[in-house]
């Protein structure tokens, strides 16, 4: 896999001219390569910079952006403009499959370190079914923000932005992205306490 700024430079393709990355997205689900080049091109600095963020070991964040571009062409259907924007449904896979490595990484050292073969200690199963419960109550929650304000906060709290990054990603202003996240937060500390 060849990183930004390690290969020459290519050949335009008809996809450069295409601004919007929804439209490239559309276009890659469908099967086309050049768009995929396209849309690769733009976003995988990004990805490597967010999954270098999350696992700091700089070949394995090479690894799993190698897959979560894998995961791009793959689900590239998959994407819903309604729900997010195309660079936030991209980081959005970039954090779950570096949080994915942080975790088989954390299960191979417990296995590793004498952790009993026979399951897993009760106490662990009633802490995983509570984190889920908890984590479910968060995305219900999520889901009743605004899609900005949505977009803002997990850009911020899932993906690792700062809120000048998250403004540079959206085209805001890092006010705007301010006052979505402060809204955004509020509502979430209502709904949430209201379950």
């Amino acid at each position: 896999m060849a990183w930004p700024g390690d290969r020459p430079a290519r050949p335009r393709r008809p996809s450069d001219s295409i601004t919007d990355l929804a439209a490239l997205l559309a276009y890659v689900a469908r099967g086309d390569e050049d768009a995929f080049a396209t849309v690769y091109d733009r976003t995988s600095a990004t990805v490597f910079g967010l999954v270098r963020r999350v696992l700091r070991d700089p070949a394995q964040s090479q690894e799993v952006t190698q897959e979560v571009m894998l995961d791009l062409w793959r689900t590239a259907s998959r994407f819903d403009p309604g729900r997010a924007t195309a660079m936030g449904w991209i980081t959005m896979l970039a954090h779950r499959r570096a949080v994915d490595r942080v975790r088989s990484q954390q299960a191979a050292a417990r296995r590793e370190h004498g952790r009993p073969a026979d399951g897993p200690d009760y106490d662990v199963v009633a802490e995983e079914v509570e984190s889920h419960l908890d984590a479910e109550r968060v995305r219900r929650c999520l889901d009743s923000l605004t899609e900005l304000q949505r977009e803002s906060v997990t850009l911020a709290y899932y993906s690792g932005y700062t809120y000048r990054e998250v403004a540079s990603l959206l085209g805001v202003a890092v006010g705007t992205v301010k006052t979505r996240m402060r809204d955004g937060l509020i509502r979430l500390r209502d709904c949430l306490g209201e379950q």
